[in-house]
């Protein structure tokens, strides 16, 4: 769309076109790489909103491991270093593997066998 009202007019409309496509392609990138890619079968979870057990579990064991030294006496039990054990129930960001994940259960089962009496 070209007016006749002045160059200066028309270098602003133009910029404003080239903007409005840079805008267009620039959303259809973004809806492409927002959509989460389809996970292959057998791949590796990670804790978050996939993981609502995990969740469960962290959530139950954190008050036993609040305690000073008790994320390292955890760890020991585990056979896992300390930051381990903050990583998957301080930062979030780690799941241990499925043996390990039992050894959790039972050592909460315990835990709360002993709270009890």
């Amino acid at each position: 769309m070209r007016y006749s009202g002045g160059a200066r007019l028309n270098q602003v409309l133009a910029l404003a076109e080239l903007l409005d496509m840079l805008a267009v392609e620039l959303a259809a990138q973004m809806r492409k790489r927002m959509k989460s890619a389809p996970r292959s079968r057998g791949a590796t979870l990670r804790p978050g909103i996939e993981t609502p057990l995990w969740a469960a579990v962290v959530s139950e064991i954190q008050p036993f491991i609040a305690r000073r030294g008790a994320k390292a006496l955890l760890a020991r039990e585990l056979g896992l270093h300390r930051s381990q054990i903050s990583k998957f129930f301080v930062a979030k960001s780690a799941m241990p593997d499925a043996e390990r994940a039992l050894q959790l259960l039972v050592w909460l089962g315990q835990r709360g066998r002993e709270e009890k009496t």
